[in-house]
């Protein structure tokens, strides 16, 4: 087993390679701006670390969001296109869930609460029993209208840090944005366990209608 990992859905953009034991090696770098710029270099460094190549890879792991569009597909149509071009599994992967997965490594037992910056003062977030086991399906609300829900739980993410009114347990020592090792780490657990319920198609969890629209009463042109 051989996973290339990758996930563009938070201002990271971060990328691993497992194989099945132990992460090779990892690149991540924040900047929301630049997901299409950075993220093929960070593939060739990674491999080029742990001295592989993209056909030694067996399978692709994808965080399918909840993420802004443009941030978000990059990611995805990577992750689809070389396996296509390679015709070997895509494994999507919630990224809340990756990120939930990488707080119970760094020690934070459950339950607790996910969220990351969903900008317009929103949050995608959701809540989880344990590292592994998420209770509620991702949502993308306004801190003030969950603040019940979540209220003094323990909380991770870029969301949690910065609404830290609303999640009060917010915790400053644990993951703050996605990371593809988390991710290839929780995929290949499940492959070796043989559960595969948790993997997505390798599509865009948006939570949101697009902000782009077909402008109305636009006058047509046609030719003379």
């Amino acid at each position: 087993m051989l996973l290339l990992a990758l996930d563009t859905a938070t201002p990271a953009v971060t990328v691993a390679l497992h194989d099945g034991r132990r992460t090779l090696a990892a690149a991540d770098e924040v900047d929301a701006r630049r997901h299409g710029e950075l993220l093929l270099p960070a593939v060739d460094r990674v491999l080029g670390e742990a001295g592989a190549s993209l056909g030694d890879v067996t399978g692709i792991v994808v965080g399918v969001g909840p993420g802004p569009y443009t941030g978000l597909r990059v990611g995805l149509m990577t992750a689809t296109t070389v396996g296509a071009a390679r015709d070997i599994p895509v494994h999507g992967l919630c990224t809340l869930d990756g990120i939930a997965y990488a707080a119970g490594t760094a020690g934070l037992e459950g339950p607790f609460a996910v969220a990351t910056d969903a900008r317009r003062k929103e949050v995608y977030w959701a809540r989880y029993a344990d590292a592994r086991t998420r209770l509620t399906e991702p949502a993308v609300d306004r801190p003030a209208d969950i603040a019940a829900e979540v209220g003094d739980l323990p909380a991770v993410g870029a969301g949690a840090r910065l609404y830290a009114d609303t999640f009060t347990g917010v915790r400053q020592d644990m993951p703050e944005h996605a990371s593809a090792a988390a991710l290839a780490a929780l995929a290949a657990e499940r492959l070796d366990s043989g559960d595969e319920r948790g993997f997505l198609p390798p599509l865009p969890l948006y939570l949101r209608r697009p902000d782009a629209r077909v402008p109305a009463n636009y006058k047509v042109v046609t030719p003379r």
